[in-house]
């Protein structure tokens, strides 16, 4: 449980887990993740019986994993300590948890929510969304990815190496889960109104919007990929069309004005388009998200020697086009609907392969082996000291 400033209702929820654990013949230990408490929480927790973890580390999401890294069961159940999840009542996630599954989620949303229970802001298009996007984004079957009650498997998630300090830890717990293979299911559960006097901890926009940027970090393809793609396409249907002369849609002409538009999506989705490769190579070199077979075959498609020989093709082609450009220039005043359709579109290509060799080159710098580090007494060797 983690907790901060939660005396109210501690007792309450300690109570009701220990007669848990004592009604099912369970072995197990209440563990209360004391975040820096100033209303007594800690003490109340020992005199209850409870192991109390202290983690210094502000936030939600430290907190959690504080508590996670001291418990001593195969299983973890955790859940907030304002009352609000009934500890009483965790017969379906150890169901789940015997049967194999690496992560139980609860879901509030086919449980029941009481009156009052979550704010209708957080009911009806925060989680819904955020969830939404979840599903979207990772193929997730789970429908409330910020349900607070939740049972896993403590080494499987331990594997994941979860990082986020704040609320933020729900969600990648879930992200990490599901891109790592865990069995990730999903149960009912009920909430109900907190037992608190005061606020929650919890801040509705900054929290989301901190769940909302993680899961799009988190996703390349969304984030940089897809939006890509499209942007290139269109930059270039519509530039190779305007090239060859003004094209009429309407009342409207679109002319060299349209056509400097359109180089410029082509450049911003090419980049795009590398930005979602070169970020997906340094997240899996880093362990932040699983191998991914397409990064390792486009490398082998499209080894460095391949993508300098292709950019410096396009190099060659767009000062090519620049030079044919200014062959006809006799020092006067040029026409810019006649002279620009072929400087845009040069500048364009010669950009585009220099992008194509810089991308290329970090991509190789990615794959190079990360560094070991050396041992204590490799390190005094090499300094001359003796170890």
């Amino acid at each position: 449980m983690p907790c901060l400033d939660e005396r109210e209702t501690l007792e309450a929820c300690i109570t009701k887990a220990r007669c848990y654990l004592v009604s099912r013949s369970i072995e197990g230990e209440v563990i209360v993740a004391d975040n820096g408490s100033t209303d007594g929480s800690s003490e109340l927790a020992r005199k209850l019986g409870a192991t109390v973890v202290d983690v210094p580390e502000r936030g939600y999401g430290a907190a959690l994993l504080g508590g996670i890294l001291a418990a001593t069961g195969t299983y973890v159940i955790m859940g907030d300590a304002d009352d609000s999840y009934d500890f009483g009542s965790l017969d379906p996630f150890v169901a789940q948890l015997r049967a194999g599954a690496d992560l139980v989620m609860g879901n509030r949303f086919a449980g029941g929510i009481d009156p009052g229970a979550m704010p209708p802001l957080h009911r009806y298009v925060g989680n819904p969304v955020l969830s939404f996007v979840g599903r979207l984004l990772f193929h997730s079957r789970i429908h409330d990815f910020h349900c607070g009650l939740r049972g896993f498997r403590r080494e499987a998630i331990l594997e994941l190496d979860l990082q986020s300090p704040g609320m933020e830890f729900a969600s990648e717990m879930v992200v990490k889960a599901t891109l790592s293979g865990c069995v990730v299911t999903e149960v009912p559960t009920h909430l109900a109104r907190d037992g608190r006097s005061r606020p929650p901890h919890l801040r509705a926009w900054r929290d989301g919007w901190r769940h909302l940027r993680f899961l799009l970090l988190f996703s390349p393809r969304w984030l940089f990929f897809y939006p890509g793609v499209a942007l290139f396409l269109v930059g270039l249907g519509f530039g190779t069309a305007l090239t060859l002369g003004d094209v009429t849609i309407g009342p409207a002409t679109l002319s060299i004005n349209t056509l400097a538009v359109c180089c410029g999506l082509v450049l911003i989705g090419y980049q795009s388009i590398w930005f979602a490769v070169l970020s997906k190579s340094f997240a899996s070199r880093e362990g932040l998200l699983p191998r991914d077979v397409r990064i390792e075959r486009f490398r082998r498609w499209f080894p460095l020697e391949a993508a300098l020989l292709l950019a410096v093709g396009a190099v060659v082609a767009g000062v090519v086009g620049l030079a044919a450009a200014a062959a006809g220039w006799d020092f006067k005043p040029l026409d810019p609907t006649k002279t620009m359709r072929r400087v845009l579109p040069s500048v364009t290509v010669l950009v585009l392969g220099m992008q194509t060799a810089l991308s290329s080159l970090l991509l190789s710098v990615l794959a190079l082996p990360a560094a070991r580090p050396r041992s204590r007494d490799a390190r005094a060797s090499a300094d001359g000291d003796e170890p």
